[in-house]
């Protein structure tokens, strides 16, 4: 299978297209991003990096970063992460308030907005928030092996002065003592851990260890079991994309997890981690040409988690 003749026709065919969706306008330094872009990258899990469009490009991964702080997190405590936050797809919007009222502060999952900052406050234990912050790049730059990823300090400043609604659920849950650390505190982490900046190529190397029973093939280090591998990735298939997880599935029919950055990283697993990024969303949130592209990937590569 070509996969460099695949990615490349995809992109080609995508490209009047370009510009399609509307930009994540509500962060200001998002608002600023040029919608006219698409990139792929593929890393397979003998350590080969296929890239087309504009795949070396950087942008902010947003609620990707979920994924790998949930990692950090399942590493610090294990599966006592679970009497503080749920595994079911919610069905709500990524910044809704709603269930956490009827559900007594415990969020439905780790990949929603409430659910990823419960997970910010388990990885700050023991830490200042600047030291989780550095650990999370630190953490970051292990799995891509590339020490140039960074944090987007205009992009986490945005979210910090506008993030209202985030500080309110961090709030609600500290109410129902969910939330352990002051509220402003954990929020800096976790704005900052969504404005890293990194492009197709380095996020689709930093996601291979789930496409690998939890051993990055890059360096061979073993990130995390084949078990807990495997689960990151069931709840990636579940809730990875908000309300708009089971149309993903019915249509990609692959793990993944999006950011309204535009990126959206997807696992074929025991084949390839794979990153995609448009900036256009569509109305749910996720990028519109990004899903569409791995849509057409799915198909012609054969490896929807499905059958081909």
């Amino acid at each position: 299978m070509d996969l460099q003749a695949i990615i490349d026709g995809i992109v080609s065919e995508l490209e009047p297209r370009r510009g399609e969706g509307k930009v994540a306008d509500y962060i200001p330094e998002l608002a600023k991003v040029d919608p006219n872009q698409l990139g792929i990258a593929i890393t397979t899990v003998n350590g080969k990096t296929y890239t087309s469009g504009d795949a070396e490009t950087g942008f902010s991964i947003q609620s990707i970063s979920k994924v790998f702080m949930l990692t950090l997190a399942l590493g610090k405590i294990g599966e006592g992460i679970w009497r503080r936050v749920g595994r079911e797809p919610s069905g709500s919007a990524f910044n809704s308030i709603v269930q956490l009222e009827h559900e007594h502060g415990i969020p439905r999952n780790p990949f929603i907005n409430a659910g990823a900052i419960v997970v910010t406050d388990i990885v700050l234990a023991g830490h200042k928030p600047r030291e989780a912050i550095g650990e999370f790049v630190h953490f970051m730059r292990f799995l891509a092996d590339d020490n140039s990823i960074h944090i987007d300090e205009k992009v986490a400043r945005s979210e910090q002065e506008t993030g209202f609604r985030n500080y309110a659920l961090g709030n609600f849950m500290r109410g129902f003592r969910n939330i352990k650390h002051p509220v402003d505190h954990v929020l800096g982490v976790y704005f900052h851990q969504c404005s890293l900046s990194m492009s197709c190529a380095q996020l689709s190397r930093a996601g291979i260890y789930l496409a690998n029973r939890g051993t990055n093939p890059l360096t061979g280090f073993s990130v995390v079991s084949p078990r807990r591998s495997r689960r990151i990735n069931a709840l990636m298939l579940t809730c990875g994309h908000y309300d708009g997880s089971g149309d993903f599935a019915f249509h990609v029919g692959l793990p993944g997890k999006s950011g309204v950055g535009g990126g959206i990283l997807a696992i074929a697993p025991g084949k390839a981690s794979i990153a995609v990024w448009s900036p256009g969303l569509n109305e749910i949130g996720n990028s519109l040409l990004g899903a569409e592209a791995l849509e057409m990937l799915a198909t012609r590569t054969g490896w929807s988690v499905f059958g081909p």
